[in-house]
């Protein structure tokens, strides 16, 4: 891949679940390019297709049509054990609901994709801190979940996402669960990512969400209805 290329590039993706008069149409004809340090948000309302596209950006789905380039390599060539390490190297995953270990540190818990990754424990340790330094948590490592806010809680989600040093940071809506100040803390350490040059993408149905994104898309009935360039949030 050149450095100009896309990091993602979805062309003509239509994903059709069911069959016969039973079939639904989930996407319909998406072509999207996202760049190497772009902050998108993807918005729509429920059922507009948006979760599918979450899906199938983050290579835990395969489009029933068209070609998903990830990094250049087209995912429907990709065998299942192809697939996760490609789901696992490339893309770092934040969900609303944070999914922490509860009886683990937060350090333990942005330890954990380096443990399955059989990666050594004093490397696994360096790379946790500096992930939790990056959010800015370095001095609550030594908390369980239960200790820490909501806010917080996100972020070292955010941490354990990054610790891998994905290509993109995906979001599900990462503020769904949080307060305003709460959300304030996170779409500030997404600022912070985005500003380093970091590759997001944000899936919200919040416009002080997306807000934050430098390029909005609308999602609407399987297909994006609108795309524009928007400018981050002071």
């Amino acid at each position: 891949m050149s450095a100009v290329d896309p990091v993602i590039e979805l062309r003509g993706i239509r994903q059709v679940y069911g069959s016969g008069d039973t079939a639904v149409e989930a996407l319909r004809g998406i072509d999207l390019s996202v760049q190497d340090g772009e902050y998108l948000a993807i918005m729509g309302p429920s059922g507009s297709g948006k979760s599918t596209l979450m899906n199938l950006l983050g290579c835990l789905d395969v489009a029933s049509e068209g070609q998903y380039l990830l990094g250049g390599e087209d995912v429907r060539t990709l065998s299942e054990g192809e697939l996760a390490r490609a789901r696992n190297r490339q893309i770092g995953f934040v969900f609303q609901s944070f999914n922490l270990i509860p009886r683990m540190t937060a350090l333990a818990n942005v330890e954990l994709p380096l443990l399955y990754a059989r990666v050594g424990r004093a490397e696994r340790r360096t790379r946790a801190l500096a992930a939790l330094e990056l959010v800015g948590l370095s001095d609550r490592g030594h908390h369980q979940p239960q200790e820490l806010s909501g806010g917080e809680q996100q972020r070292v989600a955010i941490a354990r996402a990054l610790v891998t040093a994905p290509t993109i940071l995906l979001a599900d809506e990462p503020t769904g669960n949080l307060d305003s100040e709460s959300t304030a803390e996170v779409l500030g350490v997404l600022d912070r990512l985005s500003a380093q040059g970091r590759t997001i993408i944000v899936i919200t149905h919040e416009e002080n969400v997306a807000a934050h994104a430098r390029r909005v898309i609308h999602v609407r009935d399987g297909r994006i209805r609108s795309d524009s360039l928007e400018e981050a949030a002071a």
